[in-house]
This record gives C-alpha cells, structure tokens and sequence, in this order.
C-alpha cells in the first residue's frame, strides 16, 4: 500500500507546506508500514527536493486543464493517482488549496476525514489524528473508522524532518475532462512569505494611530524575515490589506514568532494566533490582554521600541540581506 500525498505548487516551485506534508507522511508511513508517493500537479522546477523528506515515489501531473485553479479538475486527477497506486490515505496541507479540495475529495470518495490535523496518527489502537479545537484552546483525538482516510495537516504545526530517499519520479497524463468552471480572466498575487506560511510573523494594530506609520513595522519585517500583519480594527479602516488580518475571523496562524505591536489582544485575536510558538507583544498598556498570553512582553511606545528592534535586528543580519 501507498499513502499519498499532494504537494502543492507555486510560481512553479515546491511550496514549504509541501515539504511539512511530505514529511508528515513519510513519518505515517514509518508507523504503517507503507511507501510514501508524492503527487505534484502543475508547474514546478524543484520536485526531486520532495526525496529529501521521505518522498518513496514522486508523480508528476500536467494537464492544460489545469492552468487555472479548478477544484474540481483536482480532485479528479488525485482520484485517479490515488486508485493506480492503491492509495486510500491521502494528506493534504491545511491552506487555502487543501481547504479547497480535501473535503471534497473525501465526500466523493466516502472517506473519513480530519481537517487541521497537528500530529502524526496513533495507530497502535485505530487510527487516531489529533487537531486543535476551539480556536486552538483544546485537542481532539479524531478516530477514522473508515477504509479510505483522508487528512488535512495545519501548516507550521509538523516539524519537517528529513529522511532522504531515491524516489522513483514519473510523469503521466490523467483524463479529466471538461471543468465546471470557466475562468474568464485569472490575477494572481502571491507575498513574497504568505501569512499561513510565514515562520515570522509581525502585526499592529491600532497603537501605530496611522497608517502612514506602518513603515516601522515593514522594516522590521524584513529586517526578521518575517511576514506583516494586523489587528481586524486595521484592515476594517483600510489602513492595512484585509488578506493580513491576522484573528479567529481573519487569517488563523501558527509561526514560530509572532510579535504584536500595538494590539490589545481582544480573545478574538488571540483565537487566531494563539498557536504560535513564542508571542512577544509590545503595548504602552501595562494591563493589555495580550500580555497575559505572551511569552515575552514590553510596556512602551511602538515608536521607540520598534526602531531600536530594527537596530539591533541589522546587528545581527537575522534575514541574511
């Protein structure tokens, strides 16, 4: 038996959360006894890389059909892949992509299916996924009873270990017909470290009292290497793109640093970013919300603190530039 994976693509390169699937696979397939195939559909320069994290087999899928996002069209090629492999686990990444396709394929499919998924299954008694729940202020331990499995895994929540292999890659042509929808024109914007995938994230919320002020916050982003973010009272103002609202009715997150400069920290941001792994946060309120659920926290002024982060970020050339 094969468990199989979908890795997802984009600007024609291996996305990170293809790697952290990948990964999350091989170490299922340690357990089970199983191989691991890596299916990549559409453009991408860097497949091979995906051996380096357990990959047994690679699939390679192009189709014209495909050159636009056809949900549809997706699943019907992973259908085919899954049934030539006899695959009936199949993994997914939690983001916009595998939120998109996994539900349906396991609705057509008739599988079981647990989606944010934060571990590798149990499957000494059954077969048992853990996912967070309430916004992350708890965890489920999911039994899926059925034949066919599918899961979706939270990006930044597996840590990618590498298990390098010789994997057998391969390209084929699947039959998929015509899609459901007709894309009459196609814009795609993609942030140099999108949100989901961001390792480092920095956000601000109404403290910065403009959004002429936002450069500060930039600066120390890219400074980090980090992604930019904000509070929902931001985007709400259109001081800051809605994409980068950051909270449980914004954009959910879990990087390994998050820093929050000038956010209170009301419970329904908190729901969104709680997971993340070291929260520093930065208020002149010294009885701020957020200070109750950071790791590390500064009582001052954005405006002095921030720059003297900035400061001490290019000392240590934390990015690399």
């Amino acid at each position: 038996m094969s468990i199989l994976v979908y890795a997802n693509t984009a600007k024609n390169e291996v996305h990170k959360s293809a790697y952290e699937v990948v990964s999350y696979g091989s170490q299922l397939a340690q357990k089970t006894g199983d191989t691991l195939t890596a299916l990549v559909i559409g453009e991408a320069n860097n497949i091979a890389s995906l051996e380096d994290f357990g990959a047994d087999k690679i699939i390679h899928v192009k189709n014209d059909s495909l050159s636009s996002f056809q949900p549809t069209l997706l699943c019907k090629a992973i259908k085919q892949v899954a049934s030539s492999e006899g695959s009936n686990t199949v993994i997914f990444s939690h983001d916009l992509t595998g939120k998109a396709i996994a539900s349906m394929y396991a609705a057509t499919e008739k599988a079981g299916i647990v989606t944010g998924a934060v571990a590798v299954p149990e499957v000494d008694n059954g077969f048992i996924v853990k996912k967070a729940v309430f916004s992350g202020k708890a965890y489920a331990h999911v039994k899926i009873n059925t034949d066919k499995k599918v899961i979706s895994v939270n990006p930044n929540s597996i840590d990618k270990v590498e298990n390098k292999k010789s994997a057998e890659t391969s390209e084929i042509n699947v039959d998929l017909g015509v899609g459901k929808i007709k894309v009459i024109e196609q814009k795609i914007e993609l942030t140099d470290v999108p949100l989901t995938e961001a390792e480092k994230v920095v956000s601000a919320g109404r403290g910065l009292k403009g959004p002429e002020n936002w450069g500060i916050i930039e600066e120390l982003a890219k400074e980090l290497g980090a992604a930019t973010a904000c509070s929902r009272p931001v985007s709400d103002m259109d001081w800051r793109p809605h994409h980068e609202h950051v909270g449980q009715t914004g954009v959910a997150i879990r990087p390994n640093l998050y820093i929050a400069v000038g956010i209170s920290g009301a419970i329904q941001h908190l729901a969104g970013v709680n997971q993340s792994k070291v929260i520093v946060a930065i208020n002149t309120d010294a009885e701020a919300p957020f200070f109750k659920a950071a790791d590390y926290g500064i009582v001052g002024d954005a405006f002095e603190v921030v720059p003297k982060l900035i400061e001490a970020a290019k000392a240590m050339n934390i990015s690399g530039n």
